[in-house]
């Protein structure tokens, strides 16, 4: 078993880590005014980053997945809303369509999105499709050589952004989630509609909105994968992304630890630094060893992903934990810093927010449980 990180993987971390701590102050304004990180994106983009485990043939980088997660733990602890943006371009969109997509889909769709010149969007869940993705209501009946999109997406990121989004929708409805169909849209038709910006908790630079579409003319060309199997074309790229949100939460869980940390050597209380105090050290041990089993967690995935070797439990376990690690650290965080942690002065605060999304998005760790619990009991 070796836990060394290759030459290439080692360049990836490094030049990421260097470009995100370059960046923080930036960041960190960005994020006190909710803005839209585009900056940062850019920058991450003329690094190479929007396509680090896509194919070279089509803008990428041709890096391995590992060396995109190690890429993600570090522009997470700066921007977990910047991080989220990049991971819909990157795993959502762009590894969906060199997946499933023929070469002229990846040629027109893929290469703009892997060098970071669009934004990309996913849009599955519905009002009253989340967890259950097959009970959508979305439809995109036949029309000609092409289709005739209708229905409502909520929750979809960068969706007032994104040139391009993976829609699933109903082309045979009285098949339920076996008449799904993956579908790439062009969000610059005049028949799709914003019909507002969600009001978030936390991650408020990674605008989430609410699409309609209304008739919207969707060409033949457009379908990914093939018809009535557009369930399958997102659950496999759901499994590849419940990996890079494993990976946002480890940076976003490590830059709650470093503040903990920080805070603590220098606050002093009866006479010391509180970091002196046993209660606190236990909290600062407990965080640490949970953030490095959940990185472990992640990079294992990311491996099994790599070797094309089944991940979906791992996967599953990943996200699961490393987003639980990190919203506990996020509590422990706050009470660390006390009164200060309650404050949007410090930055606990908002991290506290972020963290709480990525228990529920890409599947709420209810269902990664489900998940586990599956994929064990098949032996």
């Amino acid at each position: 078993m070796d836990f060394n990180l290759s030459p290439e993987q080692q360049a990836v971390q490094g030049k990421a880590r260097a470009l995100a701590q370059k960046q923080q102050d930036l960041a960190a304004q960005l994020a006190r005014k909710g803005q839209f990180p585009r900056k940062i994106l850019e920058s991450w983009a003329k690094k190479g980053f929007s396509g680090t485990a896509l194919p070279k043939e089509y803008g990428g980088a041709g890096g391995d997945y590992i060396s995109y997660v190690l890429a993600q733990m570090e522009l997470a602890q700066i921007s977990p809303a910047a991080a989220l943006i990049l991971h819909v371009n990157h795993t959502l969109f762009g590894g969906a369509v060199a997946q499933f997509g023929t070469p002229e889909q990846k040629e027109k769709y893929l290469i703009p999105v892997a060098r970071g010149q669009v934004y990309a969007a996913f849009a599955l869940t519905e009002p009253e499709a989340g967890s259950d993705p097959g009970s959508l209501k979305t439809v995109a009946r036949k029309q000609g050589e092409g289709w005739v999109l209708t229905g409502q997406k909520n929750f979809v990121t960068s969706g007032h952004i994104a040139r391009y989004a993976l829609v699933a929708a109903l082309t045979e409805p009285d098949k339920g989630a076996k008449g799904i169909s993956a579908l790439i849209v062009d969000l610059a038709d005049a028949s799709i509609i914003l019909d507002r910006l969600e009001e978030k908790m936390g991650l408020e630079g990674a605008v989430s909105v609410s699409l309609r579409f209304e008739e919207v003319l969707v060409p033949a060309e457009n379908l990914l994968g093939a018809e009535n199997q557009g369930l399958k074309v997102m659950l496999a790229a759901l499994d590849a992304a419940r990996v890079g949100s494993a990976a946002i939460a480890v940076g976003l869980g490590r830059a709650v630890l470093a503040e903990a940390a920080a805070y603590a050597r220098q606050r002093r209380q009866f006479g010391q630094p509180i970091a002196q105090f046993q209660a606190i050290q236990f909290k600062l041990a407990d965080m640490a060893t949970d953030l490095e089993a959940a990185a472990l967690l992640t990079l294992k995935a990311a491996w099994l992903k790599d070797q094309k070797l089944p991940y979906t439990q791992a996967a599953a376990m990943a996200k699961k934990f490393a987003t639980d690690a990190a919203m506990a650290a996020a509590m422990e965080g706050v009470q660390i810093l006390g009164g200060y942690g309650y404050l949007k002065d410090y930055p606990m605060e908002r991290l506290f927010r972020d963290a709480k999304a990525g228990q529920i998005y890409e599947g709420a760790n209810e269902i990664m449980r489900l998940i586990i619990a599956r994929e064990l009991l098949r032996g």
